[in-house]
Formats: structure tokens, C-alpha cells, sequence
């Protein structure tokens, strides 16, 4: 049975519709009020440069940036110094910018849902690539820098 990749960034896509669908349909509780919601911009904006510098590190590296794809490279350095997956970081700050802008609280469970999708399925996924592709040079990689933060 053959069943369609779609890659990260079209879920961070479908996240953000869910969010502002859910902040206009079913808000819940606003928790931030405006003004302050004008915050979610700072993560928002982080999520970016940090999405758009491991992308590019991966790009000088010629490795493939889909998930889909079998690594070439091992990249450990550029964002990927402190966090083993700065891309899917990168999406879930985007996110948490946006519903920090919409300050409600019902897209705070679409945040929650989109990490866990990503850590569960394209994480491990990936994870399992780089430890058949580079065994122990993954392993000390894997022992120094965390998944996440």
C-alpha cells in the first residue's frame, strides 16, 4: 500500500488553521489579553531564524532536509550544536507564537498535539535513520545534545 509523505511544514501549515479555527470557533478563556499577546511575535520570529538556519546548515552540509529522505550527513554543528532538532523547534516556537497572539486557550491544545506528532513520528523516525546510517558517531552525538532544548 503506498500512502503520501507529506512533510513538517505542511502539518505546521494544517496546526495554524486549526489554531485560528479554534480561537474563532471555540476560544475558551482569553489568557493573554491584547497588548501583551503582541508578545507571541518573539517566538514566533525565533521559530523562523532558528527553522531557517537549520535549513540552510543542512543545505551547505548536502544533506536532505526531508524527513522522508536518507541522511547524508551527520550535522552537529549551526543550530544543530544545541538542539538535535532546531527545524521542528523552529515549528513548534511559530506555532506557540501564534496562539500567543490569539491569546486564547483552547490553540494551546493544538501546540501540545503538534509536538507530540512531530517527537512521536518524525523524531523517532528520523532518529532511527541516523543510528543505522552513522551507529556511533550518532550515538556521542545523541549522548550531548538533546532532542529538544
Amino acid at each position: 500500500m503506498k500512502y503520501v509523505k507529506i512533510n513538517p511544514p505542511v502539518y505546521l501549515l494544517i496546526a495554524v488553521i486549526f489554531v485560528v479555527a479554534l480561537h474563532f470557533f471555540l476560544p475558551g478563556l482569553t489568557l493573554i489579553p491584547w497588548a501583551w499577546n503582541l508578545l507571541g511575535i518573539i517566538p514566533a520570529v525565533a521559530g523562523l531564524a532558528i527553522n531557517l538556519s537549520a535549513d540552510q546548515t543542512f543545505h551547505r552540509a548536502e544533506t536532505p532536509v526531508s524527513p522522508f529522505d536518507m541522511p547524508s550527513a551527520l550535522v552537529t554543528y549551526g543550530p544543530y550544536r544545541f538542539t538535535r532538532n532546531p527545524m521542528y523547534l523552529g515549528f513548534v516556537l511559530i506555532l506557540a507564537g501564534v496562539v500567543v497572539l490569539l491569546g486564547s486557550l483552547t490553540p494551546f491544545l493544538v501546540v501540545l498535539a503538534f509536538w507530540l506528532l512531530l517527537d512521536r513520528f518524525f523524531i523517532s523516525l528520523e532518529e532511527q535513520k541516523m543510528a543505522l546510517k552513522f551507529v556511533a558517531r550518532w550515538d556521542m552525538y545523541k549522548s550531548r545534545t538533546r532532542r529538544w532544548l
